[in-house]
């Protein structure tokens, strides 16, 4: 094998790649990246439950495949100067790694020890222009669950109804839901739970444009293309949420607020928050105003929020601090509506002009009296 291409090109490629490289695998190759070279080169990483793979422009003089290590293949390339790189191999798999004034020689692995990528059998299949996928995944991704006793909730729901696409998450403790209408394409309404490792992965690889990631799902495993990008999944099987049943749609006090000042004032009181006794914040409406504050037991804070509507109702309610920062942060909207029942009953946050595009939920702390 031996080709040569830009040293941006390959590093780019590396750096995509490696995300789906397994840092540690009883079996060695997935450790490594396989490197193809044919009409164009292909760079390959796959852990066994995610893959991507990616072309790049290349001058191939010999064909052939090889793995190299990610960790080791990346330090490589990234210290490498500007310019053409060249990599080829003499005597089976002596690797030589060429750039400049810059020469490594490594021993590769062989090929044919690199497990085969499944192939997504297409059922359905959606584009969605990159940056509008991107904010659905960074708007609620924040939501799925780390507990692995209940799989399902460590992904994302995907919900297509017509050509409407939405994304929902959640973990026990708060709900994220976005909504955006797209092109449907060849994709009839149905239903599919991506992971959220999967989706961290390729929030990073759309960019802030509105070419299309093309969408293909198939009984098991989805794909996800992006440019000449390709990103294979498994799907998670089981029961999601019946969100629709699990947001109330009914409540007895709104409030309109601006998402900065409560961001900003939601922040400021939780500076004294410790992450080790996560006391919660207490909001308290009272008169029409929102007074927001945190008592440790080694230090107060107490900040307002100027709000709309509430003016004849009191509430008192618990919030884990980062639960509802990370809802009000994400938020797509300048101005929110904060919908409640009681002190027991979630809150759910929604943009305030009346759309459906996001809603967020969050569950209520108990409080302790005095606390």
């Amino acid at each position: 094998m031996k080709f040569s291409c830009e040293k941006y090109l390959l590093q780019a490629a590396v750096t995509t790649a490696g995300r789906c490289a397994a840092a540690k695998s009883p079996i060695p190759a997935l450790e490594g990246l396989l490197i193809q070279a044919g009409a164009d080169v292909r760079v390959t990483g796959y852990d066994l439950k995610k893959g991507i793979y990616t072309d790049i422009p290349a001058d191939v003089s010999e064909p052939g495949s090889i793995i190299l290590s990610a960790r080791f293949l990346g330090d490589i390339v990234r210290s490498l100067p500007g310019g053409i790189v060249t990599i080829s191999t003499e005597n089976g798999l002596n690797t030589r790694i060429v750039c400049g004034d810059s020469d490594f020689s490594t021993v590769a692995s062989d090929a044919g020890d690199y497990p085969e990528l499944p192939s997504v059998d297409r059922e359905n299949a959606i584009a969605v222009p990159q940056n509008i996928l991107s904010r659905m995944i960074r708007q609620t991704v924040f939501s799925v669950s780390d507990n692995e006793s209940r799989p399902i909730y460590t992904g994302e729901l995907f919900e297509v109804k017509g050509n409407e696409l939405t994304v929902v998450a959640v973990d026990g403790y708060r709900l994220a839901l976005r909504r955006e209408t797209v092109e449907a394409g060849d994709m009839e309404d149905c239903s599919f739970v991506v992971p959220g490792s999967t989706l961290n992965d390729l929030e990073k690889l759309c960019g802030d444009t509105d070419e299309k990631v093309r969408i293909t799902v198939g009984a098991k495993h989805i794909s996800f293309v992006v440019g000449d990008t390709v990103l294979v999944s498994r799907r998670l099987e089981g029961e999601f949420l019946n969100y629709d049943r699990s947001i109330p749609s009914e409540f007895s006090i709104t409030l309109e607020a601006d998402r900065n000042e409560l961001v900003d004032a939601v922040s400021r009181v939780s500076i004294i928050i410790d992450e080790k006794t996560k006391n919660p914040l207490r909001l308290r409406l009272e008169d029409g105003s929102l007074t927001i504050n945190c008592n440790t037991g080694v230090s107060q804070a107490k900040d307002q929020c100027p709000v709309k509507g509430g003016k004849d109702a009191s509430l008192e309610i618990g919030f884990n601090n980062r639960y509802l920062l990370d809802a009000l942060k994400a938020a797509p909207a300048d101005t929110l509506k904060l919908c409640f029942n009681n002190a027991s009953s979630p809150c759910v946050v929604k943009p305030a002009d009346g759309s459906d595009g996001f809603s967020y939920m969050i569950l209520p702390v108990r409080l302790r009296a005095g606390a």
